[in-house]
């Protein structure tokens, strides 16, 4: 299996998954991962930060893990698609003989005899061929294939009617111009004169009826090609050509022997005419590559998926992109992307081809145009497709009882694309329409009520989707320049199933997203600076960059951060003002977590005198205050400071007790929300050699971290597991537990975690691969180097290195957002 036929079935996998196909980034990870390269070499050859191809490869092995039904990791995603494709390999060479069959059955009988050539005017057409084929034989006499300009409506009609046999064929090629259109009297005498060699009557009516004869006597394929310009806003025929509804009746007569194609970019909508709508899509990603291949174009997989993508596989697109490549890139596929990947609309030919269809909504309905231009406000990247409320929030000055027709109208001009009750704009068609938004008065409008619907449409943060659907209110506020009100998104606290209150940024570190959150929060940093009302917003942002910052390694920024937010707070908190006010105890509750944070980093870098301290600080301002819960998350952390300084009494006293207020006392409801709390209790109790306890422990906070997406609990819990099993000498136990958590806390870029992995894998590993020992020592010492942990790399390189369970505490300890202000 070649790694191009990996990508292929991955990306097929991707497109059922979700409706996307893979994009320039992940086909990259595919490809290097695939080489056996690291993120970091993936993230030079790709041009990004490594964090933030981390987070794009969690992302695409979990969608491949859901697609597959198995865990799917960097590490054995080689393996396992190769067993999926084997597997799927007689069925797809079975599928390949029937398309094969049928393209004979169609083709000239010459052709057996002949070579087989690739027609390059009529490619990958084989299953609507046959669509075509199962609604004739349905009986349907009229069949309408609706589509946008240049999928290839005229294409497939022309070659169904030239490779099937009638006695005789019949075309009329509607005039582009409504003012144009030849009248119907005129195109049946000719068709009875020329074709059927029979004098029409003096009468229309008499006239239909001679050709009704003729048709019921000899078997005729007709086209009817370009229909929309004799369409009206409603989809009906426009007045002056209102006689075209009796020839379609006619054409649709049930004993008739005549088969007729209608093409058009709109939906018919004539009552009391049987015609049936086929939908053409797009050319398939295969049908592009063997049409560009034909034409010895440079390929690369990831510039033909993007082109694929963004033109939705439409023909003349195809036809146009190929030419350029040849004429002006010498035939190099990559070149023409890179250069030209965001400007769509740089084919002359394909923006007037969009232009045209837009410009004639504009002009038939202009509700329908206005909504088209609003919806193009919508991204649909990390979202590509909207559910129908996204839609009606865009008619936001329309009548509920107008709103599904304008929609509708949309739908029927091949404009809005839909399936399964969700809603989209071809990328081409939404590049058009975003332009003239800008330059409109709808602009702010209509992203001030894209973000109002993201925001209201989410209750509570449950799964991913969810947080990446609020999160797009965010990027709708920063379009124009609403700084603090894309602040407030992401500070915006919403419940998950475990009653905890969390920011959206929270939520979405939780869940993995490193680099996002931290792209996110220091876009808006900047600005809210410069205003003056904008530094409370800033140092809760501040507050959540830290642990951000934290996660990912950069420990003395984030020691940066939690300071500024200390200083800010206090000099607010010196200023007069109601004692009891909302904004003092949120105040406080943002300075005491501050501190909270420090202490927990001290303990990363291994300062755990320091971070002693600092934990009994926070003890000793938040105990017996209305922010106890911030004394007892720093004695959570200090028993575990205890314990590594061998404190063992007073840590087993401290634990004790927390184990009673976290564990064995709280609702079962509500005991998810402890998850990190029971984590730092399993580490706890595995420093003090209760093993049983530790072990079930770190069990219960994976079942809670799975149920809320909270990755890096669980790859530390993951450790902690490994490291009940080493101690129980079964090591082979021990190294899949540590592999599973450093695999995961590498896809998440948590380096702090990651490096602790590392050392308690080189410590496993120590008695049965004293080789393999020393290269995972050796990451573990490179990674505490690069945070900058001089007290931990001290100890990670030392000839003896004790065998201690985890050292780091977890990350994401709840943000102060996540309580609720007391009565």
């Amino acid at each position: 299996m070649s790694i191009d036929a990996a990508i292929e079935l991955a990306d097929g996998l991707l497109y059922e998954k979700t409706g996307q196909h893979l994009n320039d980034l992940q086909c990259c990870i595919l490809r290097q991962a695939w080489g056996g390269k690291t993120y970091s070499a993936i993230a030079a050859v790709a041009g990004y930060s490594e964090g933030h191809v981390k987070d794009v490869a969690s992302q695409l092995w979990r969608l491949l893990s859901e697609a597959l039904g198995e865990r799917i990791t960097k590490g054995n995603y080689r393996s396992r698609l190769r067993y999926w494709l084997q597997r799927a390999k007689h069925r797809v060479e079975q599928k390949m003989v029937s398309a094969a069959e049928k393209f004979a059955s169609v083709a000239d009988p010459l052709a057996e005899s002949s070579p087989a050539v690739l027609n390059l005017h009529f490619v990958g057409r084989a299953d609507a061929i046959a669509a075509l084929d199962r609604l004739v034989a349905q009986g349907h006499r009229v069949i309408v294939i609706q589509g946008e300009g240049g999928v290839g409506k005229t294409t497939l009609a022309q070659h169904y009617l030239r490779t099937h046999q009638f006695d005789r064929q019949l075309e009329l090629l509607m005039a582009k111009e409504t003012a144009n259109i030849t009248a119907i009297e005129r195109i049946v005498e000719e068709w009875l004169r020329q074709d059927f060699n029979e004098e029409p009557g003096r009468d229309f009516g008499v006239t239909l009826e001679r050709l009704k004869r003729q048709l019921r006597q000899q078997r005729v394929g007709i086209l009817i090609d370009n229909l929309e310009p004799a369409l009206d806003a409603q989809g009906q025929l426009v007045a002056p050509h209102r006689r075209y509804v009796e020839l379609l009746r006619l054409l649709a007569d049930a004993q008739g022997r005549s088969m007729t194609l209608v093409t058009s970019r709109d939906r018919l909508c004539e009552p009391g005419i049987k015609v049936y709508h086929y939908r053409l899509p797009g050319l398939t990603l295969a049908s592009w590559h063997q049409f560009f291949s034909a034409q010895a174009v440079s390929l690369t997989e990831p510039a033909l998926q993007s082109l694929h993508q963004a033109y939705s596989g439409n023909a003349k697109a195809m036809e146009i992109l190929c030419g350029t490549v040849q004429s002006d890139f010498e035939g190099d596929l990559a070149t023409y992307w890179q250069v030209n990947q965001t400007d769509l609309l740089v084919e002359t030919d394909l923006k007037n081809l969009v232009v045209n269809q837009i410009n004639r909504i504009q002009q038939l309905d202009s509700c329908a145009y206005q909504l088209l231009c609003r919806l193009s406000c919508y991204r649909y990247q990390a979202l590509p497709k909207l559910p129908i409320e996204a839609v009606l929030a865009m008619l936001w000055d329309v009548a509920a009882a107008q709103q599904r027709q304008i929609i509708t109208s949309l739908r029927n001009r091949s404009l809005l694309e839909t399936s399964q009750g969700k809603y989209w704009l071809h990328p081409v068609v939404r590049a058009v329409a975003i332009a003239r938004l800008r330059l409109s008065d709808d602009w702010e409008p209509a992203n001030q009520a894209a973000a109002q619907y993201w925001t209201q449409s989410i209750t509570q943060i449950i799964t991913l989707p969810d947080a990446l659907q609020a999160l797009e209110a965010y990027y709708h506020h920063l379009n124009i320049q609403a700084v603090e009100a894309a602040a407030e998104v992401l500070l915006k606290s919403r419940n998950n199933q475990w009653h905890q209150f969390l920011p959206l940024a929270s939520s979405l570190y939780r869940m993995g997203l490193l680099q996002p959150v931290i792209a996110a929060i220091t876009q808006v940093l900047s600005a809210l600076e410069a205003e003056a009302s904008g530094w409370p917003k800033r140092s809760e942002l501040l507050n959540l960059l830290g642990d951000v910052y934290w996660i990912t390694g950069r420990i003395e920024a984030a020691i940066v951060c939690q300071e500024q937010v200390m200083t800010s707070t206090e000099i607010a908190l010196g200023q007069d003002g109601p004692a009891d006010s909302v904004e003092r105890y949120y105040l406080k509750m943002l300075n005491v977590d501050s501190r909270l944070s420090i202490g927990l980093y001290k303990v990363d870098l291994g300062e755990l005198n320091a971070a002693k301290a600092q934990l009994a600080q926070v003890i000793a301002l938040a105990e017996g205050t209305p922010h106890a819960a911030w004394a007892e998350k720093a004695a959570v952390a200090l028993a575990l400071v205890d314990a590594k300084l061998g404190h063992d009494e007073q840590a087993r006293a401290t634990a004790d007790r927390l184990y009673s207020s976290f564990v064995s006392s709280a609702a079962p409801e509500q005991s998810g929300r402890f998850a990190y709390f029971i984590l730092l209790l399993g580490q706890t109790y595995s420093h003090l050699g209760e093993r049983a306890i530790a072990f079930a422990l770190y069990q219960k906070a994976i079942a809670f971290a799975d149920a809320g997406h909270y990755l890096q609990v669980k790859a530390k819990a993951l450790t902690g597991l490994a490291i009940c099993y080493r101690q129980q000498g079964a090591l082979s136990e021990a190294l899949a537990y540590h592999q599973q958590s450093i695999e995961l806390l590498e896809a998440i870029g948590a380096t702090c975690d990651l490096a602790e992995a590392y050392y308690e894998c080189a410590l496993t590993q120590q008695a049965s691969s004293p080789q393999q020992a020393a290269t995972a020592q050796q990451r573990a010492v490179a990674l505490f180097t690069q945070i900058n942990a001089p007290h931990r790399i001290q100890q990670v390189s030392g000839e003896s290195i004790p065998i201690l369970g985890l050292a780091s505490l977890a990350a994401a300890h709840d943000h102060p957002a996540c309580e609720s202000v007391p009565d």
